[in-house]
């Protein structure tokens, strides 16, 4: 897992022992039997930034974007999570500013053995980019239902019955931010959050398989 972003050749090193980090974690799980499996869950939460330019370069970090969700706007970085649908493990992750579309980084977050591909409507008309870096996936993306006001009632209800599955993830960006705090930055700048993002996504690996790791203790 290679993050995409431009840095310095410091923070770029820093940010590669974060990849490091998550991969080591990955191998770990993997060798006391929790795998990646064949379903992927996609998406991405927002992680805010202070908006405010009362700081010391008076103004806001150039790094970080806006964008609307809902009626409401925020500012902040994006993380962008691939999830494993059966153990809820993390297995790939990118951030970009917030204002990314979620489907650009849709290629970043399949590791290619997929049979089953779930996301919210953020990434509905990405078939052909499923299958291209998928190939034997099947594209279980909520579509949309309302048209010209119109709902369709069987569209609506494939939606409910995906969504099981995909509500999973929030469970994994839970513990991303209430358990471990990364809700909002801590630094300036998407280089030294993304080295945070992967490190916390690691741990965030760990806790929700120490159950599980713990059952593989010795003794």
């Amino acid at each position: 897992m290679r993050p995409r972003f431009a840095a310095s050749a410091t923070c770029w090193r820093s940010t590669i022992w974060a990849a490091r980090c998550f991969d080591a974690v990955q191998r770990h799980l993997a060798d006391k039997g929790l795998k990646v499996a064949t379903g992927t869950i996609v998406d991405a939460t927002i992680i805010s930034a202070p908006s405010s330019t009362k700081n010391a370069e008076k103004a806001r970090d150039p790094e970080m974007h806006q964008t609307k969700k809902g009626n409401q706007w925020y500012f902040g970085m994006k993380a962008h999570l691939g999830v494993d649908s059966r153990t809820k493990l993390i297995h790939a992750v990118v951030a970009t500013p917030a204002n990314v579309a979620d489907s650009t980084v849709l290629p970043d977050l399949l590791h290619g053995n997929e049979t089953r591909v779930w996301g919210d409507q953020a990434y509905r008309g990405q078939r052909a980019v499923i299958r291209q870096h998928a190939p034997k996936a099947q594209d279980f993306t909520n579509r949309r239902y309302r048209h010209r006001g119109v709902v369709d009632e069987v569209e609506r209800a494939k939606n409910r019955t995906k969504s099981k599955v995909r509500a999973r993830v929030e469970h994994s960006i839970g513990v991303i931010k209430r358990v471990f705090g990364f809700a909002k930055v801590r630094y300036r700048g998407l280089t030294k959050n993304t080295h945070r993002l992967l490190v916390t996504c690691a741990l965030a690996n760990l806790f929700m398989a120490r159950h599980h790791l713990l059952r593989c203790q010795p003794g």
